[in-house]
């Protein structure tokens, strides 16, 4: 009987989330057989499917934070779920890893409820949540300690630690003062690109602009959507440049009132929301664009995070513009523009000064398209996933790779 992986997932529903379905796609490939726990969303709300040999088992998200005291009944919500699920599959057949990924830091909960019946537990680590939280509430208070305490325990009683980068493996090392360094593995976000097809979009998203900026990611508070806007607005109505036009794609919490921010603002001729985006089509997307950009500003949570859509832009081969951060500088190198000091003046002078220079842009794009196939791609990427799973068995497969493709590099043509 195979090995069978039990993927836990709060902040994303599966398929959609990148990482978690990459990542599930690689352990069937490995022989695994593999389950996922993930909420439901408008784009995927069946409660069971199985898609490419994996069970998805999704549960209604009855709170849905928008305020501090939201996300303590939305994620006791999600844990009671993922709890009646997680016994559900035990029973119709037995897990022996759970595989749960932040945040919330609280899936260890489950894991520590099955360690009885020695299921392992492997702690993808993929948000930094109390300097996440510190940056949104900019406090210390009682629930920064609770955070805190969940992510100790999270890193103290996983089996393996799975880190997005360096940063979160200093940070966990760290925190577990030096123990356990051995069993934390960095394992990069990267597109899969033996996988994923490049859609054509379905339409000219330029319509008629000479330049369009592109913005990929969640709209939500902490993502910069706002400081998005006053860049936009910095160019369009005191620079009065007419010819640039901004496409923001995604879907979050907040983008009625970010839409609504927009109109007020009067951008809407030059900034156009176009919601959720198949990944597939929103890579046919960013071909039509010229830039992307990254509009967080740099604090102690993004200067250690690294963000999947740079090397979307990357991978589409764009040139990026985002403010001063270290993992930002690690993922793109020379790709990118780095603008200190949160500055938002001169991003915008920078994004202009790059838009009216296509060689640069040109230039730019194809060294942060040669770095995805080089060093950042999934399949790249997967093999210190492979490594943490073999620490598990014992350095031992369930049984030998179904095929050898998953392993090759393909470049398709832009």
């Amino acid at each position: 009987m195979n090995k069978h992986i039990l993927f836990i997932v709060e902040n994303h529903t599966v398929p959609f989330d990148k990482r978690v379905w990459s990542e599930a796609i690689a352990a069937r490939q490995w022989g695994y057989d593999v389950s996922v726990i993930s909420p439901k969303m408008p784009e995927y709300n069946k409660s069971f499917e199985t898609i490419e040999g994996i069970d998805i088992y999704r549960y209604p998200q009855l709170f849905e934070a928008h305020k501090k005291f939201d996300y303590l009944f939305e994620y006791l919500s999600a844990l009671f779920f993922q709890l009646f699920f997680s016994l559900k599959i035990m029973f119709r057949r037995p897990f022996h890893i759970i595989h749960g990924a932040n945040p919330p830091d609280n899936i260890f909960l489950i894991a520590l409820l099955f360690r009885p019946f020695r299921v392992k537990y492997v702690f993808d680590h993929h948000d930094l949540c109390t300097e996440l939280y510190k940056v949104k509430f900019g406090r210390n208070d009682h629930f920064y300690k609770l955070l805190s305490m969940s992510e100790l325990l999270s890193l103290k009683f996983a089996d393996v630690i799975i880190s997005t980068n360096e940063s979160y493996k200093r940070i966990a090392a760290a925190t577990l003062n030096g123990n356990g360094n051995k069993n934390i593995y960095v394992v990069r976000n990267g597109p899969d690109t033996g996988r994923i097809k490049i859609k054509e979009p379905s339409r000219d998203y330029k319509e008629g602009f000479k330049y369009m900026v592109g913005y990929v990611g969640r709209i939500a508070r902490q993502e910069g959507i706002d400081i998005l806007l006053r860049i936009v607005r910095h160019i369009v109505q005191e620079k009065g440049i007419q010819d640039i036009k901004f496409l923001i794609m995604g879907t979050g919490t907040n983008l009625n009132e970010y839409m609504e921010m927009s109109r007020t603002m009067g951008l809407t001729e030059h900034a156009e929301f176009t919601g959720l985006v198949p990944y597939e089509e929103l890579l046919g997307i960013l071909k039509q664009c010229d830039i992307g950009i990254n509009p967080e500003h740099t604090n102690a949570y993004t200067d250690k995070s690294t963000m999947m859509k740079i090397m979307d832009y990357m991978y589409a081969g764009k040139p990026v513009i985002q403010f001063e951060s270290t993992e930002g500088q690690n993922t793109a190198q020379d790709a990118s523009l780095y603008i200190p000091d949160n500055d938002e003046y001169k991003f915008a002078e920078e994004m202009i000064a790059l838009l009216h220079d296509e060689k640069r842009r040109h230039e730019m794009g194809l060294k942060g398209r040669k770095r995805i196939f080089e060093h950042l791609n999934w399949d790249i990427q997967k093999k210190n996933l492979k490594k943490a799973y073999d620490h598990l068995d014992g350095c031992t497969s369930p049984r030998k790779i179904r095929s050898h493709q998953s392993f090759l590099i393909r470049q398709p043509e832009l």
